[in-house]
């Protein structure tokens, strides 16, 4: 594996590992207050050591009264820089690197957590889970960037490598760059130009606080793949936008809450054939930009992954959740103990939820709490088992 083992310099100067990378994942392992826990310390501890090139952290909110789910990491102000620092000296202590992903939901806040949630504009989600949101003032749009920058800066000073804005999956950097979520009228609206403006400030808000010499990036995607959304060639414009600035890391991703297409579910048979979900555009993107490029999604066999780092169609390999059930994957791959990273292949018996993907998230979040609490991944969990312990409601009859 001499081509996802080798090393890669960032842009910034710094050097990574090799070139596999445990993706994001949301833990909802953090206190209520939104600091790191145990749980947290005993989960990226063990990653840590599993030999990742990186981790990035799930969300970590840029806003106590704005969350993406229960338990969140958050990250306003040096309240908590002592926890980070604990977490960034546990998680980097065999030389991976932990990089703190920034986020805020917008409209997708589900409505026990946020009574209150805004976007750019108020385009409801359509699910009574959630509010209609308001739209964002000037001023607010301003103190968001600055929000942004800060939780950057506090990545940095707990000791972390980079951060990294997540721009994907339909939460507030997204919103801003569709055209069906965004339908302001001034500077933030409009023109692809306009809408790109949010992200472009934050990280250029983000590169001042925390100098040339830190690691940023961002989780963008490939399209969103819903009628009137940001479509693919929005996005390569924007890529190609965020490649001028300077960016040193660009993950490509796809979808949002209401087509879910980082899940896999709604891919056709060539494109999971091929692993990766989103291959064919990061080719495309490979074409046009000189930034570093991450794919997430679908990546299954060291064979593939290798070849993708061979021919130059990316840079980084980023896993999910083959880490969630094997939290030493990276290891195994690079040293040939294993030649594939399998995921499970969960049915609830329920055709529209198997479907969906609906009860698979969950299922993974839950392997994570398992490594929180000190106890290995259970491969062989059964979905209801989770349903039930989630909710508190017993399986469906029949």
């Amino acid at each position: 594996m001499k081509h996802i083992s080798s090393t890669f310099q960032l842009p910034c100067g710094i050097s990574v590992k090799n070139r596999l990378v445990k993706s994001a994942l949301s833990e909802a392992l953090a206190e209520p207050n939104g600091r790191p826990s145990e749980k947290l310390f005993k989960l990226y501890e063990r990653w840590g050591k599993s030999g990742a090139a990186i981790l990035f952290t799930g969300n970590v909110m840029v806003d106590k009264d704005h969350l993406v789910n229960a338990n969140a990491m958050i990250a306003e102000d040096d309240e908590f820089l002592e926890d980070y620092k604990k977490l960034a000296e546990l998680a980097q202590a065999h030389g991976t690197q932990l990089w703190m992903q920034v986020n805020h939901p917008g409209r997708q806040a589900p409505v026990n957590l946020d009574k209150a949630p805004v976007s750019p504009s108020n385009v409801k989600m359509p699910s009574n889970r959630y509010l209609e949101p308001r739209p964002l003032t000037e001023d607010e749009i301003l103190d968001l960037i600055e929000r942004y920058g800060n939780a950057a800066l506090i990545a940095k000073k707990a000791g972390m490598s980079g951060a990294q804005i997540h721009g994907a999956h339909g939460y507030l950097v997204s919103q801003f760059l569709s055209g069906l979520t965004n339908l302001r009228t001034d500077k933030w609206g409009g023109s692809l130009e306009n809408r790109a403006r949010f992200v472009l400030e934050i990280y250029r808000n983000m590169r001042k606080k925390c100098g040339d010499d830190f690691s940023l990036g961002i989780k963008i995607n490939s399209a969103d793949f819903q009628r009137g959304a940001f479509t693919e060639e929005e996005s390569m414009e924007v890529i190609q936008m965020l490649d001028a600035e300077g960016m040193d890391l660009i993950e490509v991703s796809g979808g949002t809450y209401e087509r879910a297409a980082m899940v896999g579910t709604m891919h056709k048979e060539s494109t999971k054939q091929r692993e990766a979900y989103f291959i064919d555009f990061i080719g495309k993107v490979r074409e046009k930009i000189s930034s570093p490029l991450m794919l997430t999604g679908g990546f299954r066999t060291a064979a593939t992954m290798e070849e993708a780092i061979e021919n130059g169609e990316l840079d980084f390999i980023g896993l999910g959740r083959p880490f969630c059930l094997n939290p030493n994957v990276a290891n195994d791959l690079l040293s040939g103990t294993i030649d594939s990273c399998p995921v499970a292949q969960l049915s609830t018996g329920v055709e529209k939820l198997d479907r969906s993907g609906a009860m698979e998230t969950p299922w993974y979040v839950f392997q994570l709490a398992r490594m929180g609490h000190g106890m290995d991944p259970d491969p062989n969990l059964d979905v209801w088992d989770v349903y039930e312990k989630i909710t508190g409601k017993q399986r469906p009859s029949a």
